[in-house]
């Protein structure tokens, strides 16, 4: 009885299981992987915690590696995401979304959807990461950033830097520096959600 009611509980396809339990591209001190880039999001704190080394050659992500404390839909799809990117140009990686990776997963329960954010994020992180240290531009910042306040211009891009940086913790101090949802105050949920999403994946 027992365990038909956690067969009935199991909510997973077998990819996000196989993944779970076999995990690609885990980071290993022992073997010496040393990183072009290295990117972390998250905080133990708030339950998930995620850390993305990439190599590169030529422009390409030749090898990736990763550690993350959190879920099996975190360990899955960071697993599901280091296959994924390996191989993929700066470029095709920096615009690796969540819904990609979830749905080469075969899907997730949808309240767990947001451990495959972690993913793709800590990955920008570690291109950023190897772009800044090569002393190159970052073309690929803009290019992924959506406008959530269209009466200010005010994207998730400028809204991740400033709760990434700790400068804006709370609406009122986003809408202070930015003047989001200042005019026709449309875009207030979509703001509030943007950013606990942000404060979630940083920490904050």
């Amino acid at each position: 009885m027992e365990k038909k009611s956690f067969v009935a509980q199991w909510v997973y396809t077998d990819t996000v299981k196989d993944h779970f339990m076999n995990p690609r591209n885990i980071w290993d001190d022992n073997e010496g992987f040393e990183p072009d880039g290295v990117g972390e999001v998250g905080s133990l704190a708030c339950g998930d915690q995620m850390r993305v080394a990439i190599k590169v050659d030529d422009g390409r992500i030749s090898d990736l590696r990763w550690l993350t404390y959190g879920c099996a839909s975190a360990i899955a799809s960071t697993s599901m995401m280091s296959e994924m990117a390996k191989g993929m140009s700066l470029e095709e990686a920096y615009h690796l979304t969540p819904a990609m990776i979830t749905e080469a997963l075969g899907g997730l329960p949808e309240h767990k959807f947001h451990c495959s954010v972690l993913g793709d994020k800590a990955l920008r992180a570690a291109i950023d990461d190897y772009l800044e240290k090569k002393g190159l531009d970052n073309p690929y910042k803009a290019s992924t950033a959506k406008i959530i306040c269209e009466c200010k211009g005010v994207t998730d891009v400028q809204i991740e830097n400033l709760v990434k940086e700790g400068r804006c913790l709370t609406f009122e101090e986003l809408s202070a520096e930015t003047g989001c949802s200042t005019a026709c105050g449309k875009c207030k949920g979509a703001i509030i959600e943007a950013l606990e999403e942000f404060k979630h994946i940083y920490g904050k």
